[in-house]
């Protein structure tokens, strides 16, 4: 085995020599029996097994970042240098150990028990952490993304109504005691002050413990051996692991693996010319805290809401979902619709290839040997874009038809129509007929209509067990027709197509 990894776990310091494909899931029942994390779907569906993950933040005061995630698709490998905490480490330390009843209870777990939100307990932990994620995230809070944090962790008894209303009542009461003095630092309505004054404010209250507050500095000293590097033509290449980790869980204990996280630049988001670069190594949920994004299509915050769960958008990575090559990859469907560029690197030489020609067939990349995905490139443009999507249920599931556009009009013309879907070929496809069919020409429901056919030509959808092959040529026609209503409201009349 390599050198240990070095990390703190709660509170203690932690040196493991376990393979870096372990799952921080097994470490923490199976090595340190720390208990409090269920073990559930082991696919990051249920949420049951959430924990903290901490990283540093050396950008002024030193300070830690933590994010909710499902320790059961989160490698070791990945957890050198960081904070690691599970629901003990969230409780303050008893009076005395051997008086467990002297556990005081947090804010959070206090409204849970008060507003009846618990029966059985296996998916309260979850609950409590992913909560505690969020109050130690970036101010103001809100209801509506107090729920959203919670939305990937499942509870099978209570209902969900006992659960909103504990957050409704734990915002309330934190909400009223931010305007106290908290250990000499006053923090502001508006949420101003350092994330360390947040910090010692949640202490304060009791959310989380007062050795949090040593959590920086003890992680700027901690020595952390130098991460491997990554290297395409290595075993395993690890970015986020939400896909490895469910379908290749045995393998992942098997032989060398190399973390994307090692790549220099991997994470890195700059502004380049007319375009912005994200690194391959950024994940979902940072996308929409990319200003330039958010100025030019302000509705994507709300649409990426669509794909998977908090706590799987914060592990994986744009890269990722690119490579996987799904022909139903949500995020895919999004970048071909943006008009993105990858660069692939080989030693220090890049090759850019337009995403639509990036997939060669199933599974088939245009990706030599010894090439990594570094970054991908986002024209800026102006339009409106839009995706949509459909599944058994809203949020949290896999597409059976997902689709994007994005169209950019002027004069009464469309300059240019960028459309992409997922679910209807064995690639995430560029609908590149239909596009030519709208472009330059006026947004009339009888061009409209002649694009729609044109993408029925396009497509090659299967019947599977998320539909069959008419059911899926349907969804697309009515996805297609639904970008056209939003995007264009005021000319397209919607009792034209019933």
């Amino acid at each position: 085995m390599g050198r240990p990894i070095r990390f703190i776990l709660n509170n203690e310091l932690i040196e493991s020599e376990l393979h870096p494909g372990t799952v921080v899931l097994d470490l923490l029942r199976r090595d340190r029996r720390l208990t409090g994390t269920k073990e559930g779907c082991r696919e990051g569906d249920c949420g049951a097994c959430t924990v903290l993950l901490g990283e540093l933040i050396r950008d002024g005061e030193p300070s830690v970042r933590y994010r909710a995630v499902n320790s059961c698709l989160l490698p070791l490998g990945d957890m050198a240098g960081k904070h690691l905490v599970s629901i003990e480490g969230i409780n303050p330390v008893p009076r005395e150990a051997t008086a467990p009843e002297a556990i005081a209870l947090t804010p959070v777990q206090k409204k849970m028990v008060e507003h009846g939100a618990i029966q059985c307990g296996f998916c309260t932990p979850g609950f409590v952490v992913s909560l505690t994620g969020y109050l130690l995230g970036p101010r103001p809070w809100s209801y509506e993304k107090a729920v959203d944090a919670v939305a990937g962790n499942i509870c099978r008894c209570t209902g969900y109504a006992s659960i909103k209303r504990a957050i409704a009542d734990l915002l309330d009461q934190l909400e009223d005691e931010k305007l106290r003095d908290v250990q000499g630092a006053r923090l502001q309505g508006s949420g101003a002050g350092t994330d360390m004054d947040q910090l010692r404010y949640l202490v304060a209250c009791g959310v989380v413990p007062e050795y949090f507050l040593g959590i920086p500095e003890r992680l700027s000293s901690l020595e952390v051996p130098g991460q491997r590097a990554s290297r395409p033509d290595s075993s395993s290449v690890v970015a986020g692991g939400t896909d490895l980790f469910v379908q290749r869980p045995g393998q992942m204990l098997e032989g060398q693996l190399s973390f994307l996280s090692a790549v220099p630049g991997i994470g890195e988001i700059r502004v380049e010319k007319e375009r912005l670069l994200l690194g391959a190594g950024i994940s979902m949920e940072q996308v929409k805290e990319i200003p330039e994004l958010k100025d030019q299509f302000p509705e994507l915050d709300d649409e990426l809401s669509l794909i998977a769960s908090a706590p799987i958008r914060r592990r994986a990575t744009l890269g990722g979902n690119i490579v996987n090559a799904s022909p139903i990859g949500d995020f895919t469907v999004i970048l071909l619709a943006l008009g993105a560029v990858l660069g692939l690197k080989k030693g220090q030489a890049v090759r850019e290839v337009p995403l639509e020609r990036f997939f060669l067939g199933y599974k088939q990349l245009d990706m030599k040997p010894g090439e990594l995905l570094q970054w991908i490139a986002l024209p800026k443009q102006e339009g409106r874009f839009n995706f949509e999507k459909v599944a058994r249920r809203r949020h949290l599931d896999i597409a059976s038809v997902n689709s994007a556009a994005w169209i950019c009009i002027r004069d009464n013309r469309i300059v240019k129509a960028r459309i992409a879907a997922g679910g209807v070929a064995a690639i995430p496809l560029f609908l590149s007929r239909a596009c030519a069919c709208l472009q330059g020409q006026e947004p009339r429901e009888e061009r409209i209509e002649q694009a729609l056919e044109l993408a029925q030509e396009e497509i090659a959808p299967i019947s599977d067990v998320r539909g069959s092959e008419q059911y899926k040529r349907l969804l697309l026609r009515q996805l297609l027709l639904a970008h056209f209503q939003r995007l264009l409201p005021e000319r397209i009349r919607a009792e034209v197509w019933v």
